[in-house]
């Protein structure tokens, strides 16, 4: 069964589009991409990942998210199931 997370970017002023095509475009071993979304509000960039697991979803922000020029931080919210 795999992961899913919303990592909520916060980026430094005038680097929203280019974080957001960085993260569009990224090839990460450890996590799938499913959609970059450039949003109004606290946050400039929402992405959504899936994973195998929380090790590989965490490896993929911290190693690959994280490092994009203009990332300032990250929030990272887990999709859970209760029903």
């Amino acid at each position: 069964m795999s992961i899913r997370g919303y990592i909520l970017v916060a980026t430094e002023v005038g680097r929203t589009e280019a974080v957001g095509s960085a993260v569009r475009d990224m090839d990460s071993r450890f996590a799938k991409v499913n959609a970059v979304d450039t949003v109004t509000g606290p946050f400039d960039v929402i992405v959504q990942l899936e994973a195998d697991d929380l090790d590989q979803l965490s490896k993929c922000i911290t190693e690959d998210i994280q490092g994009i020029d203009g990332v300032q931080r990250t929030t990272t919210c887990l999709a859970v199931s209760l029903i």
